[in-house]
C-alpha cells in the first residue's frame, strides 16, 4: 500500500511542462510566476503554476496542449499499472491520489507544479472514465447554462466527481480520493481565484477569457459561452 503511493508520487512529481518548455527554449529559465496583461483591463494576472497553461503563454498552444497530454499519461501509466497488478484491491486509488498530490507539490522542483487538473482527469481514465466526461461535460453544461458562470465551468468538474464516484460505486476509497483530488485541486486555484475576485470587485470586470482559455479545455468552454450567451461573441 504504501509503495502504490510511493511510485504515484514520485511520477506524478515529473514536470513535463519544464521538460516541454527547456526543450522548445533550452536556454531560457522557466519562470515560477508567469504574468497575463488582461484584455479589456489594465490588470496583471500572475499564474503561480508552472503548468500547461504557463507553457502555453510561454511558447504557444501546440506545446501547451503536449503537455497536457503527456502530464494526463504520466499518472495514467502507473494507476493503470497498479490496477492490473491488484485488481482486487484498492492501491490504485491511492496511486491516484499520490500522483494528483504530487503534480500540484513536486519534490523534484520545490513542491511548485501545475493546478492538478490535468492528473484528476488522467487518473480517471483508469478509475472510471465515463467519470471523466461526466465531471467535465456535466460541470461546463451547469455552469454555463446554471449559473452562467465561465469560472465555474472550468473549476465544477473535479467537484462534480465526488457524487458521481460514490453513486456510481458506494465505495469509500473512491469517494475518499474524489475528495482528496478536489481538495488539492482548490488549494492550488486558490492564488488564481483570490485574484479574479478582487479584480472583478475593484473595476467589475466579469470576463475570466484570457485566463481560462489558456487551456485546451477552456477554449472549448469559452466557445461554448459564446454560443449560449455567457459571452458575447467575439468581434
Amino acid at each position: 500500500m504504501v509503495l502504490s503511493g510511493l511510485i504515484g508520487y514520485l511520477i506524478g512529481a515529473i514536470s513535463f511542462a519544464r521538460i516541454v518548455s527547456h526543450l522548445v527554449a533550452p536556454s531560457r529559465e522557466v519562470p515560477d510566476v508567469t504574468e497575463l496583461t488582461l484584455e479589456g483591463s489594465d490588470k496583471m494576472f500572475r499564474l503561480e503554476t508552472i503548468s500547461a497553461s504557463s507553457v502555453s503563454v510561454q511558447h504557444g498552444s501546440k506545446f501547451g496542449f503536449l503537455t497536457y497530454v503527456l502530464d494526463t499519461i504520466k499518472v495514467v501509466i502507473p494507476v493503470l499499472a497498479i490496477r492490473l497488478l491488484f485488481p482486487e484491491m484498492h492501491y490504485f486509488v491511492i496511486t491516484a491520489a499520490a500522483a494528483v498530490i504530487s503534480h500540484i507539490w513536486p519534490v523534484y522542483y520545490r513542491f511548485k507544479g501545475g493546478r492538478g487538473l490535468s492528473a484528476i482527469y488522467g487518473t480517471m481514465l483508469v478509475i472510471d472514465w465515463i467519470g471523466m466526461f461526466v465531471a467535465s461535460i456535466g460541470g461546463m453544461c451547469i455552469s454555463l447554462f446554471v449559473l452562467r458562470s465561465v469560472l465555474w465551468a472550468y473549476l465544477s468538474g473535479p467537484l462534480l466527481l465526488i457524487p458521481w464516484l460514490w453513486f456510481r460505486t458506494h465505495s469509500v476509497a473512491f469517494l475518499a480520493f474524489a475528495i482528496i483530488a478536489n481538495i488539492a485541486f482548490t488549494i492550488a486555484m486558490l492564488p488564481e481565484i483570490k485574484q479574479w475576485q478582487k479584480i472583478k470587485r475593484e473595476d467589475k470586470w466579469d470576463d475570466y477569457t484570457e485566463v481560462v482559455q489558456l487551456s485546451g479545455m477552456g477554449r472549448g468552454i469559452i466557445k461554448m459561452a459564446r454560443k449560449v450567451g455567457v459571452l458575447k461573441p467575439k468581434s
